[in-house]
């Protein structure tokens, strides 16, 4: 396969985690957990395929500086592999938010916008997260395990 078809493949099933956090998850209990956990697997492990099919020891030394690994990323299939290393976490920064929020009976509407922020942001949503949580709750350490 080319980078732009993992590249591809990659958005492809992320973009199903997606729809079920977005829409189903508020109405489809109990089989969206599961469902988006297979979603990320199946990015972290194309993730993973990538590096360990273009890994080398040149790699590894290239992630001391900036130009380093600006270097690595010259190889299409290690951009497609740092895509979908975003693509996995930003989506398993959104399941956490997801679970914190029921949790905490926060609303699903009100995650929405943290959502969007992770889908687009990933950090800035969970930041926006953050702060809608100590909105809800009038606790910054509403749950002391992250």
């Amino acid at each position: 396969m080319t980078p732009d078809s993992f590249f591809n493949l990659s958005c492809g099933i992320v973009t199903v985690g997606w729809i079920i956090i977005f829409f189903l998850s508020p109405f489809w209990k109990g089989w969206d957990k599961p469902t988006v956990g297979v979603i990320a697997f199946l990015v972290a492990a194309i993730y993973t395929y990538l590096n360990v099919s273009n890994f080398s020891m040149s790699t590894v030394k290239n992630f001391s500086s900036l130009e380093g690994v600006g270097i690595i990323f010259q190889n299409p299939y290690l951009l497609a592999a740092a895509w979908a290393h975003i693509l996995a976490m930003d989506l398993m920064v959104a399941v956490w938010i997801k679970r914190n929020s029921v949790k905490l009976g926060i609303s699903h509407w009100k995650i929405i916008p943290s959502l969007i922020f992770s889908l687009l942001f990933g950090p800035f949503g969970f930041i926006l997260y953050l702060l809608t949580r100590w909105m809800c709750t009038k606790q910054y350490f509403a749950d002391n395990a992250m």
